[in-house]
């Protein structure tokens, strides 16, 4: 989201490629923006077959649109214009109905049991202990409405300020700032009253949870959602803090969500190769 002026030259260079016949610069177009949606749709629908399926949708309205593409904004803006348009209306997804509000997922979490992990347990299990604080913390986003996750992930993940935000969602700038204001008043409500990473006269613990998410289906010991594809997390990706926050206690709500995975999945080729099957991307760029 944060883009160079060394970026957008090559941005339109490849634009210029593509629409000229380079089926190698219509990859490397795609490579270059598609991690980015990945992620955002990662934590909007929760699961990764969902965020697969949305990042293909979106990166094929990319392409198919491509022509449209003016240069009156920058191709990032326009680029995500599009992509966060199709988040706010495409239909929704398995977990968006079963993870509807806070008080409901403040329900389900005390359903599932606290189980005490020795020491050498939590050694052994760290990474699975990882996956599970991972997995309900993005829970916890899911109870925002669309809107507000969108705003929260822009503003407060990524740390876009409320002017590009606003530019993204085509929305004013002070709507974005309420919105973003409304997003962290309702999470962080939440976590204080039952997290205990922010609040340590909770009981909830990660580590105490992680046999129940277990057993419960919401942690799959065999195939990690969240602690998995990555080398660097979503702070890695943000060049610096754009605003100071007004208290230090948000500045560690939003450091817990900023140091979750970047993911970087293995799944490009194969996007990449359903991209270029789809009867309109072929038709678009004369593929054959």
């Amino acid at each position: 989201f944060h883009t160079t002026e060394a970026e957008e030259t090559e941005d339109q260079q490849l634009i210029e490629s593509a629409l000229g016949g380079s089926s190698a610069a219509l990859e490397s177009l795609i490579k270059r923006h598609q991690h980015y949606i990945y992620n955002v749709a990662l934590k909007l629908a929760l699961s990764p077959v969902d965020a697969e399926d949305i990042t293909q949708e979106v990166l094929v309205k990319m392409v198919t649109r491509l022509g449209q593409f003016q240069g009156k904004s920058s191709f990032r803006t326009w680029l995500y214009r599009i992509t966060f348009n199709h988040f706010l209306k495409m239909k929704k997804r398995p977990l968006e109905s079963q993870i509807t509000t806070f008080e409901q997922y403040g329900e389900d979490l005390d359903s599932i049991p606290y189980h005490d992990l020795s020491e050498e347990e939590q050694i052994e299990q760290r990474e699975l202990i990882v996956e599970a604080k991972l997995g309900c913390m993005s829970g916890m986003i899911l109870c925002l409405s669309r809107e507000q996750r969108l705003v929260y992930i822009l503003g407060e993940l990524f740390e876009v300020n409320h002017n590009v935000g606003a530019e993204l969602l085509e929305i004013t700038p002070a709507n974005f700032r309420k919105r973003l204001e409304r997003a962290r008043r309702d999470l962080y409500q939440f976590m204080t009253s039952k997290c205990g990473l922010i609040n340590k006269a909770n009981p909830c613990r990660c580590a105490r949870k992680t046999t129940g998410f277990i057993a419960a289906g919401w942690v799959d010991k065999q195939k990690m959602r969240f602690n998995t594809d990555y080398v660097r997390t979503i702070q890695d990706t943000v060049p610096q803090r754009n605003t100071q926050l007004d208290h230090l206690l948000e500045q560690d709500y939003a450091a817990l969500f900023q140091d979750t995975p970047f993911q970087e999945k293995p799944h490009a080729d194969r996007l990449l190769a359903t991209l270029f099957s789809d009867p309109k991307v072929r038709e678009t760029f004369n593929l054959s």
